[in-house]
Formats: C-alpha cells, sequence, structure tokens
C-alpha cells in the first residue's frame, strides 16, 4: 500500500535483514543485481578517470561541465523513443543489446586512452555514443524490474537496486582513484569494459514469461500519450518537477568536484575518489533505509524534506576547505539525493498503468539523466564566473525553494495519488477513467492530511 491508501488496519513496517533483501528471493532479480553492481563499479571508474582525463588535458572547468553535457542530453533528447520501445519490446533483449553496444564502447575508449591516441574530441564522440545508449537502456532498466519481482516487492527492489549503485558509487571511485595513480586513467576505462560481461551473463540466465505487448499506434502517438499522461496526473508532475529541479542545479555538484579535490582541498585523483566514495556511502546508506519499508507511506514528505536537505548539505559543502568536514558534509548530500530519487521512482512507479510504464519511466529518465547535462554546462560556465564554491552553494539554495514549493503543495497530490493507486488496484494494472476512483474513507482521509 502506500501514503495515499494507508489504512488505521495496517500492520506495522517490519524491519530486520530477511525484510531488507526481500527481493533477492526472486532467481532473477538475484541475477540482475549481481550482474549490475559488477558493471556499476567499472562505470563509476570509467566516469570518474574520465573527468580526471578532461581536466589533466585541458584544466578546463567549462570542459568539465560540457564533457557530463555530452554524454547525458542525449538522454533528455531520445529517452521518449526509449520508452516507447521499451513498452512495445521484449525489455530482456533490449537490455543485452544496449549492454553489448555500451562494453563495444568502452573497449574503443580503453584502446584508445592505452595506445596514448586519446584526445578531448573522441571524449566527447563516445560520451554522446554512451548518452544514446543510455536512453534506451534507462527507462527499460527502469520498467523491467517489475517483471523480475512483481508489484509486491517494488518498492524493495527499486531500493536494492539503489544501494546496489550506490555500493559501486563508493567502490568504483575508491578503485578509480587509486589506479589512476598507479597506472593511468586507461586501465580504468578498460575495467569497465570487462564488467559489462557480468550483467550481460546476468541477462542472458534470466527467464520470465513472455509479455505481449501492444504496438498500435504511430511511434509520436505514442510518446504523446506518455507526457500526456505525465503532465496531467498532478501528484506524477509534481514529482518529475521537483526531480527535474534538483538534477539541474543539485546534482551538477559532482561534474565540479575534480575543482574542489585540487584547487580547494589540495588533493589530487585519490581525493577526487574519496569524495564520491563519501557521497556514494551517504546514499546507500538512504537506500537501504528505503529497503527496510514494506510501504510507500510518507515517502512524500520524504522527498520533500530530502530536497531541502540536500540544498542545505550542498550550501555547507561548499564552503568548506578542510577534507575530513568536505567528506563528512557529503554523506548527506549522497542521503538527501537518493532518497529523494529512490522515492520519486517509487511513487511513480505505483501510480502508473502496466502499458505506459516505461514511456513513464522514459520522462522519468529525462528528468533525473536528461535535465543533469543543461545543469553541468550551466555549472561550468557559472563556476568560470563565481567560482565553484559559489555556484555549488546557488543550486543548494533553489533545492531549498523547490522543497518548500513541493511541501505545499503536497497535500493536494496525496490524494490525487491515492485515488489513482486505489483504481489500478481495482483494475489490476489498466488505465481506469477518473470518474471510476472511489472516494476516500474517513480514516483515510484523515491520513492523507497528515
Amino acid at each position: 500500500m502506500s501514503e495515499f491508501v494507508e489504512s488505521e488496519k495496517s500492520s506495522p513496517v517490519k524491519r530486520g535483514v530477511s525484510n531488507t533483501f526481500r527481493a533477492l528471493r526472486h532467481h532473477n532479480f538475484r541475477l540482475f543485481f549481481a550482474g549490475q553492481f559488477v558493471s556499476l563499479t567499472g562505470t563509476w571508474m570509467q566516469s570518474v578517470a574520465q573527468s580526471w582525463l578532461v581536466y589533466r588535458l585541458t584544466g578546463s572547468v567549462i570542459l568539465l561541465g560540457l564533457i557530463g553535457f555530452a554524454s547525458q542530453i542525449p538522454v533528455f533528447l531520445i529517452a521518449p523513443f526509449g520508452g516507447v520501445t521499451a513498452d512495445r519490446y521484449d525489455r530482456r533483449k533490449i537490455l543485452i543489446v544496449t549492454q553489448s553496444l555500451a562494453m563495444i564502447t568502452a573497449f574503443v575508449l580503453a584502446g584508445l586512452t592505452l595506445s596514448g591516441q586519446i584526445e578531448v574530441w573522441h571524449l566527447f564522440v563516445l560520451a554522446v555514443v554512451f548518452g544514446t545508449i543510455n536512453a534506451f537502456d534507462i527507462p527499460t532498466r527502469q520498467a523491467f524490474v517489475v517483471e523480475m519481482v512483481g508489484k509486491d516487492d517494488l518498492l524493495n527492489a527499486i531500493a536494492l537496486n539503489s544501494s546496489m549503485f550506490n555500493g559501486a558509487r563508493i567502490v568504483g571511485p575508491a578503485i578509480a582513484g587509486i589506479l589512476v595513480a598507479l597506472v593511468g586513467e586507461g586501465w580504468c576505462f578498460f575495467g569497465n569494459a570487462v564488467s559489462y560481461l557480468a550483467v550481460i551473463s546476468g541477462i542472458l540466465m534470466i527467464k520470465v514469461v513472455p509479455i505481449v505487448r501492444k504496438r498500435t499506434g504511430s511511434t509520436i502517438a505514442n510518446i504523446k500519450e506518455g507526457f500526456v499522461f505525465s503532465a496531467k496526473t498532478e501528484p506524477i508532475r509534481g514529482l518529475l518537477l521537483l526531480l527535474g529541479l534538483v538534477s539541474l542545479m543539485g546534482m551538477p555538484y559532482a561534474v565540479l568536484m575534480p575543482i574542489f579535490a585540487d584547487k580547494i582541498l589540495g588533493g589530487g585523483s585519490d581525493t577526487l575518489g574519496y569524495l564520491m566514495g563519501a557521497s556514494g556511502s551517504g546514499a546507500l546508506i538512504a537506500a537501504l533505509v528505503l529497503a527496510s519499508r514494506n510501504e510507500v507511506f510518507g515517502l512524500g514528505r520524504w522527498v520533500a524534506l530530502a530536497s531541502g536537505g540536500l540544498g542545505l548539505s550542498l550550501i555547507m559543502f561548499s564552503f568548506s576547505s578542510n577534507f575530513w568536514l568536505s567528506m563528512l558534509l557529503l554523506v548527506p548530500v549522497g542521503f538527501s539525493m537518493m532518497t529523494q530519487m529512490s522515492s520519486s521512482n517509487t511513487l511513480i512507479q505505483a501510480m502508473v498503468p502496466d502499458e505506459l510504464r516505461g514511456r513513464v519511466m522514459s520522462v522519468y529518465s529525462m528528468m533525473f539523466m536528461g535535465m543533469a547535462p543543461l545543469g553541468a554546462l550551466m555549472a561550468g560556465s557559472l563556476a568560470e564566473i563565481l567560482g565553484a564554491q559559489y555556484t555549488v552553494a546557488l543550486g543548494g539554495a533553489v533545492c531549498i525553494v523547490g522543497s518548500a514549493i513541493f511541501g505545499w503543495k503536497l497535500p493536494k497530490m496525496r490524494l490525487e495519488g491515492r485515488r489513482m493507486i486505489i483504481a489500478l488496484q481495482m483494475t489490476a494494472g489498466v488505465p481506469a477513467s477518473k470518474a471510476s476512483f472511489q472516494q476516500p474513507s474517513m480514516s483515510a482521509e484523515r491520513k492523507v492530511n497528515d
């Protein structure tokens, strides 16, 4: 059940190790989880090494922003087509193709770097290729989770996915910092390329019941349907807008991390790895906390508080010139960002009909990953004018304002979201007209207004 449908008879949330990891009882999800952890560790290694390589080759703050822009803007532009593809075709096969293409691209990057032929323009081209692949991979991967675990364990699976993502976010940058210092960036790229073998093998072993997907209407009409649903559904619209704002103004702090590591804290690539790892540890804690929950009750409030917490943590971090204090402040940054992202994902998936899941998750991808490149470009430009510290502080302040607006509108969004979930439960996930929504009971009405 959810924040929108909680009743007086609900049992308390069960805690414990078995409850926290309950989605792993599904064989398919265990295969996916293990393969993704290895692969994402390699991805984080590549991300940190690539940022350091760009900074080492050019020393340019603007180029750091531009490389982030190039790697993620394809998600903003192409993700709607990825969402339609996920709703029309076998999601498992799509993931095999996207992960294989990403592996080939990583091998190319490793080869160019290890041979000493790498140039900045190579990095931009390959960043665009990676981004294009992600535009199809991300919405498909998000929508595929429910096929592996079902709706009962969807909340736990999303949270465990986030914990796996951030466990890799801790391990990957730490390994990258050491490898870059010892043998250079190229071996980080090679390690990432090899890591794709783990996730591809896992997906190949996954067995799911084939689902016959509708392919009616044109691609553009299908894309429009996903956008219209997201825009007209107030709670989903509110979650997406806040996520987009945080991605635009809050997340770009990561693009400026090489500057903080070098200019402000006086460190090197190892310092960069430690800083990214600290943020990842906070996010991992948040994901495990969310995984211990049985219900999504209260997650709307968590989204609002997490956005404000992220803004406050970023402001404090931006003015720290002490390494250990900066490390400490990045823990709540990671915790807040993961809480907002994972909670928003869970609430949206609880409200969206199955036949629209891929397309709505493509809009989620646009807001989460697609707005980030615009933020990275803006952050790089602002950092040249204001400096990295004031740029990060400004982003934090905007996140606090967004959190306040979302919190103000939350009571109304709760009621609408509750009605949607009731309708989906009554129709087994098939879209129902709003006219068929039941009126909330008095006890539920009190919960909505808590």
